[in-house]
């Protein structure tokens, strides 16, 4: 038991707030970090319901949220116990290293490049929303080679390069262009989510049944989170909240009631005011036309809106993939030198990093979809490998202070949850072709990005700092 001892003086999460370093965070301003959700919502809600049918969409894209919520219920307690650490990889990480040491380097890793790869995902949209919208002339291509440049490809690029600005300048110029790109978000939530049924324009009766098999609804629902699940990017702020873990509770729980009221609510609007037609002819800007239908032209303004919502996404996705980047270096799951904070107090060597990795992926990779389907497998894997630490930190760590404590029914809930994760993951990687947006190839470059987490975890171990691989770490 001494060690346990031991363990509570190295967190004192209960410390008075006098004595904690000086944070930088709100429990409100990670709230709105975490409005990334809804914003990613609009951008694939499309091409659920074209896949599945209205009312399968909205009730998948429903539980979906409802995990995600009880999965922030147990990251709310780990975020107690560890308040120094970036999200919930690292917490995978300490529940897992005296059993299996390989699962924090999997799961920080897998966590680490779906987030990151996220922004070429939705800069890749931007590009395309701004060509189609206001430059439909520039179909032009330059072709070099290795790799082909187009106009839309370069507006991408643009994106990325001015939201890595914001965050390598520090924490403030970040939530400014948060709080910018948010405030642009609540106009379509508010116009889609309300004003369809004060208006007369909503109508199901272009829903259709659902369609396909039992797999193709598990398929899409594994899809869906990687969009649902992300609300737990406020407990990656934990260490910069001015109450710690306290603020990071309240984000968390915040993020995910507000999520899963647009998770409902949003698709039920948009698709009851265009119709279920519409959406398959353009799952991407259909909201156009519906927008155009509720207030009266202003498409200009719709499509603006949009891309300022996907520039929370990309924003948002920098700020918590980096963080998650420097957190894996700082805990020795990955290699030497991420671990660095610049003049800004923001860790400037992991940013850099996702702009260039992201920067390769918009202009080689060439498929946002290919992108989701190689990044899907290690997010949820992490999610796997973090909600069943909490159930082995209970057994190994069980005197730890734990402020935020769940009752053992939660815990219950908790195996469960990590349970039907884990089957979302085996059959969604398997079956990913029944979307049409990608196959086996996908699968492959997941399991090779995982593979990659433990080649660099070997060489930081064994070359870096000298020791010998373990595969069971008992050395904290």
């Amino acid at each position: 038991m001494a060690h346990e001892a031991v363990a509570v003086e190295q967190y004192p999460v209960d410390a008075p707030l006098a004595e904690r370093p000086p944070g930088r965070l709100s429990w409100f301003e990670g709230f709105v970090l975490s409005l990334t959700m809804p914003a990613a919502l609009i951008a694939t809600l499309g091409y659920s319901i074209s896949s599945l049918g209205t009312w399968l969409a909205i009730a998948l894209w429903g539980v979906s949220m409802v995990l995600a919520t009880l999965a922030n219920r147990a990251y709310a307690e780990l975020a107690g116990m560890f308040p120094e650490k970036q999200g919930i990889a690292l917490y995978a990480s300490e529940g897992w290293r005296s059993r299996f040491s390989l699962a924090g380097p999997i799961a920080a890793f897998g966590y680490w490049f779906a987030w990151s790869s996220s922004m070429a995902v939705y800069s890749g949209i931007v590009g395309s929303l701004v060509q189609a919208q206001w430059f439909s002339s520039q179909d032009w291509v330059w072709d070099l080679g290795i790799v082909d440049v187009t106009f839309a490809r370069l507006v991408a690029a643009l994106v990325l390069v001015a939201v890595w600005a914001a965050n390598i300048l520090g924490l403030r110029p970040t939530l400014w262009l948060a709080y910018t790109a948010a405030a642009m978000l609540v106009v379509p939530l508010a116009v889609f989510m309300f004003l369809p049924y004060l208006t007369g324009d909503w109508s199901s009766a272009t829903f259709t049944d659902p369609t396909g098999d039992w797999r193709l609804a598990v398929v899409w629902l594994y899809i869906m989170c990687w969009t649902s699940l992300g609300v737990e990017v406020c407990a990656t702020f934990t260490p910069e909240y001015r109450n710690g873990s306290r603020d990071a509770a309240k984000a968390l729980r915040a993020a995910a009631l507000f999520s899963l009221a647009v998770f409902v609510l949003l698709p039920l609007g948009a698709a009851g005011t265009v119709g279920e037609p519409a959406i398959d002819a353009d799952p991407l800007t259909f909201y156009v036309p519906a927008f155009q239908e509720l207030v009266g032209g202003a498409d200009d303004v719709m499509v603006a809106l949009i891309v300022g919502s996907l520039l929370l996404v990309i924003v948002t996705a920098m700020a918590d993939s980096s963080r998650a980047l420097f957190g894996m270096s700082k805990d020795g799951t990955t290699v030497r030198g991420l671990d660095r904070l610049n003049r800004f107090g923001v860790p400037g060597r992991a940013i850099t990093a996702d702009l260039l990795v992201n920067l390769a992926l918009l202009f080689f990779l060439g498929s946002i979809l290919a992108i989701v389907a190689a990044g899907n497998l290690g997010y949820v894997a992490a999610h796997v490998f973090a909600l069943t630490a909490l159930l082995l930190l209970r057994r190994d760590r069980p005197r730890w202070s734990r402020p935020f404590r769940l009752g053992r029914p939660m815990v219950v809930v908790v195996g469960g949850l990590a349970a039907f994760l884990a089957f979302l993951c085996v059959v969604g990687a398997t079956s990913f072709e029944l979307t049409g947006y990608g196959g086996w190839r996908e699968l492959a470059i997941a399991l090779a990005i995982l593979l990659g987490s433990v080649l660099l975890y070997a060489f930081r171990r064994i070359v870096q700092d000298g020791e010998r691989m373990r595969l069971r770490d008992e050395s904290r």
